[in-house]
């Protein structure tokens, strides 16, 4: 099929009404129109309109008039009601327009793949918006004009190189790298040959072969064709080698990977591509018969696919020129500039009370432990020297800098996962770096004074940061602290989605902070924060729980000799755990079923400890089972 004619996106900017109508003209095949907003969860609306309604009324999918919808069908918690529901979609120019193709469906005049154009959106109710992406707007709307404002008044401490004079406009740029797991349907791998080949580390930056090389090269291809500008895709730490029928062909696929693509200028932007890049993926590798998961920890015990989302500032001068904002005057004498302390100083404060809207799922928490390359504690790095940038791996959020390209320096925070949502994570990240760029412009402190309160030990008094906290590490945070080190010196990870709550309910002046500007607004917070829980109550009681007891109804006794003391005594303890999880008697009430009348009551802390308990429960149950299996001929 010729492709070659397809009409991927309409840049913003580029065409004006008759310019759009006129495209669209030249290309029949694209026969729908959707109006794309995005709920606090993260999802995404799709809808089907007739390009002719497009074309008889172009006005009213830019003034609301055009999509309504209701509370039932977008996740808007206590904002969109059953008895107060309408919820209408105002259409976004200000960013590229995408239009998707079912490549199953080919248009009879044309012989191209049916298209629709997703037109990004805002979400209205009671005549405000309160959508995803009217909360990053309004969030970096508010961090330009008050940090221009700052910079006029106070100038920028520390950063000589910089004419603040010269300053006419913020820019922030950000990117999200994707990984996922890819595998043959209906075909099973055994976590334990995952297992062995990540501690082997056989699958990293190795090559990739047959439909799934296919399916990545067509990836990164059609990305280009969208305008994202694909940097690479390559295969990630997690997977197998691909194993052949009798006929030479793949019979069994599970490996992960990872796909970047450019930074953007345009938060909003950024976000809507990282969706646009997530569809591709998915049509890509299923085009090739493959399957495509998104999920944070989609095997337990092997390697989780992060979604690491880079983010800096820049300023535009009245020549034209971008400096960026984070790089110092000298780049081998300091690793970053005031601004670029202050900014991840800001974020680390505040991050309890963020955290909830970045891992928001099980799933996602399930992904933070130690031993996988993912952050399990808040704490950051800047490099061991300026002189010699270094990387650490093991920290929540990292200083990224090149010597020789100072437009390059910015921070990447690891914790995100593909079903983060990229709108308020970013809407987060930047009004919370703001708080700390405006400590370190009004509190009078040298770069040298702040990266020193940045840098300080447990129990040090400091002017922003956290007494008890430490905030700064050169160290491997996974090897050179033990548990207890690491909860004393950088807090407690949450380890169920309530304790991540928690920190958001538990920090009521971080949240004041977040809110500030009209961007995140407390109410649009606790639609988020509610959502979740209820979220983390149902899965929990009608997919965890009952997997869990499906998986200890399985493990049922398969020795046969009755006169083998170590295989009864192995299936003893195997079948004791089971009972204590999943029977109930009358003499004691099962694991599961005490987890799920506290769920049903409300008590969401016994739950929390519960679920903690039925999580190590099952893992040592899954020990002993393999233990006695193996000892079975």
């Amino acid at each position: 099929m010729a492709t070659k004619e397809l009409l991927y996106y309409i840049p913003a900017g580029q065409y004006g009404k008759e310019g759009v109508l006129s495209l669209l003209e030249q290309h029949p095949e694209i026969k729908f129109v959707s109006l794309v907003g995005i709920d606090l969860a993260g999802n995404d609306t799709d809808e089907k309109i007739p390009m002719s309604a497009f074309f008889d009324d172009y006005e009213s999918f830019f003034e609301g008039r055009a999509v309504q919808t209701d509370g039932s069908s977008v996740v808007l918690t206590n904002i969109a009601t059953l008895n107060n529901a309408r919820v209408d979609m105002w259409g976004d120019p200000s960013v590229n327009w995408f239009v998707d193709y079912n490549y199953e469906n080919i248009d009879e005049a044309t012989g191209l793949p049916t298209g629709t154009l997703r037109i990004p959106a805002f979400l209205m109710h009671n005549y405000r918006y309160v959508d995803s992406r009217s909360i990053l707007k309004r969030s970096c709307d508010y961090v330009r004009n008050e940090l221009l404002a700052l910079i006029k008044e106070k100038g920028l401490p520390s950063m000589p190189h910089i004419n603040t004079d010269e300053i006419v406009d913020i820019i922030f740029t950000s990117a999200t790298e994707l990984e996922f797991w890819v595998k043959k349907p209906t075909k099973n791998i055994t976590k334990k040959e995952l297992s062995i080949s990540q501690r082997l580390q056989e699958q990293y930056w190795q090559r990739t072969h047959g439909s799934v090389r296919t399916a990545l090269e067509q990836a990164v291809e059609r990305l280009d064709k969208y305008g994202m500008v694909a940097e690479m895709g390559h295969k990630e730490v997690g997977g197998v080698k691909a194993k052949l029928d009798e006929d030479g062909h793949e019979d069994a696929v599970l490996e992960q990977l990872e796909i970047d693509w450019k930074f953007s200028n345009n938060p909003l932007q950024t976000a809507d591509n990282e969706l646009q890049a997530r569809i591709i993926v998915r049509e890509v590798f299923r085009e090739n018969g493959l399957d495509v998961t998104f999920n944070a920890k989609p095997i337990i015990g092997v390697a989780g696919s992060g979604e690491h989302t880079h983010f800096g500032v820049m300023a535009k001068l009245k020549s034209g020129k971008v400096v960026n904002l984070f790089s110092p005057e000298d780049m081998k004498k300091e690793a970053a500039s005031s601004l670029g302390i202050g900014a991840i100083m800001g974020l680390l404060k505040h991050y309890e009370a963020i955290n909830p809207f970045i891992s928001s799922t099980t799933d996602s928490l399930n992904r933070l432990k130690p031993g996988f390359e993912a952050p399990v504690c808040i704490v950051t790095s800047l490099g061991t020297d300026p002189s010699e940038p270094s990387r650490n791996r093991t920290i929540l959020c990292g200083l990224i800098r090149d010597i020789d390209n100072p437009m390059a320096t910015r921070y990447e925070l690891r914790s995100p996962n593909p079903y983060t949502n990229t709108y308020t994570a970013l809407a987060l990240i930047y009004i919370s770096a703001f708080d700390g760029m405006k400590y370190a412009i009004t509190s009078g402190k040298t770069q040298a004074e702040l990266v020193a309160e940045l840098s300080k030990e447990v129990g040090e008094p400091a002017d922003y940061l956290d007494t008890n906290r430490a905030y700064r590490s050169e160290k491997d945070v996974f090897e050179d602290y033990t548990q207890e080190e690491r909860n004393q010196m950088f807090g407690v990870a949450p380890a169920t989605v309530w304790e991540n709550i928690l920190g958001y309910k538990n920090n009521p002046q971080l949240v004041e902070t977040l809110a500030q500007g009209d961007g995140f607004t407390k109410d649009l917070m606790e639609s988020f924060i509610a959502s979740i829980l209820k979220r983390w109550k149902l899965v929990l009681a009608h997919r965890i729980i009952p997997n869990n007891l499906q998986v200890v109804r399985d493990m049922v006794a398969v020795h046969t000799e009755t006169n083998n003391s170590v295989d009864d005594k192995r299936y003893a303890e195997v079948n004791e755990l089971r009972f204590y999880l999943a029977k109930d008697s009358e003499e004691r009430t099962s694991l599961f079923t005490r987890l799920t009348d506290a769920l049903a009551a409300g008590d969401y802390d016994t739950a929390s400890k519960l679920q903690i308990e039925m999580n190590d429960k099952m893992e040592e149950l899954e020990e002993k089972y393999a233990n006695y299996s193996k000892n079975i001929f």
